[in-house]
């Protein structure tokens, strides 16, 4: 009886706690360096996110061990609300490529919705003397482990993306992981390496600008911003298709009514038309889904991800 008391007692109050729900600022944890489209992403809904929630969303980065360290700062979070994550791909990914992760992708942490999901484009420093996928397998071919791409890590999205074009080409480059997608375009920018694949976020402003070669688009169509960039599908390497997604978690636990709260204030991010129109000419679709559907998603990507893995020969470190 006594003990039924309190399990009501804790109830009503956690009910009431997360009515009051926010009374201060709310971290927005990004795994990842600043400049990446997780990064990007954080900021540009940031401010709509306040808004909704009557309290300032403090965007705060903490890279490295390829997401590890912000995501699982977030799984030991008080699962209040006040902690949350702009999770990525690499959630459905880690598991297959470390050995030991401190914390469970699907039991850890609460989904809340998907932010964006956007493809990767294959780009190159301009110097390099080819200017398609086609004319880029033919070039590579003859020069195997001659030419090198760099990545925001091992296991990272962008890793994968180049690890399965290399797979359904036949291709052998060299990989250079970066701590993150930042310093990696940096490079790229500057000629230190040849190729990257890179979120539209990331690479558009610099494809605009001619500073990077785009070969293709890893999507199944072409992007209504750039139509002139095919996919890469439909450039030599048929039935190639990467996505990648940024969206909110929070750690597992958290009470409903701040996960419904949280989920409301993202869809107000994400469907209002400046923010939508900011990230279309980026290339990127804005999501707002459920929790149930994004945790479908996550599901669905870690076998995904598993089977490529596997397939690339890439080993668990």
């Amino acid at each position: 009886m006594l003990c039924a008391l309190i399990a009501c007692v804790v109830a009503a109050s956690t009910a009431a706690y997360a009515q009051d729900y926010p009374t201060k600022p709310v971290r927005l944890i990004v795994p990842a360096a600043p400049g990446g489209g997780a990064d990007i992403a954080a900021r540009v809904i940031a401010p709509k996110l306040s808004e909704y929630l009557g309290q300032q969303v403090v965007v705060e980065n903490r890279a490295g061990a390829g997401t590890i360290i912000g995501m699982d700062h977030v799984a030991r979070a008080t699962p209040n609300g006040y902690t949350v994550a702009m999770g990525v791909g690499s959630l459905a990914i880690n598991p297959h490529i470390m050995k030991k992760i401190p914390f469970d992708a699907v039991k850890d942490f609460a989904p809340v919705s998907q932010v964006v999901v956007l493809p990767n484009i294959l780009v190159s420093h301009p110097s390099l003397p080819v200017r398609s996928v086609r004319e880029l397998t033919a070039f590579a071919r003859t020069r195997p482990l001659q030419l090198n791409f760099a990545s925001a890590g091992v296991g990272s999205s962008a890793h994968l993306a180049m690890e399965l074009f290399l797979s359904m080409t036949g291709l052998r480059m060299v990989h250079v992981p970066y701590k993150g997608l930042g310093p990696a375009l940096v490079d790229l920018v500057s000629g230190h390496v040849h190729l990257m694949m890179a979120n539209t976020l990331v690479v558009m402003p610099h494809i605009k600008d001619t500073r990077l070669r785009a070969y293709g688009v890893t999507s199944v169509k072409r992007l209504a911003v750039t139509p002139d960039i095919p996919t890469i599908a439909e450039t030599g390497v048929p039935g190639y298709e990467v996505g990648q997604w940024f969206g909110i978690v929070a750690p597992a636990n958290t009470p409903q009514d701040i996960i419904a709260k949280l989920h409301a204030g993202t869809v107000h991010a994400v469907k209002d038309p400046d923010i939508k129109d900011r990230f279309m000419r980026e290339g990127a679709e804005t999501i707002g889904n459920t929790p149930r559907e994004f945790s479908a998603v996550i599901g669905a990507d870690l076998k995904k991800w598993g089977k490529v893995i596997k397939d690339a020969g890439i080993k668990p470190e």
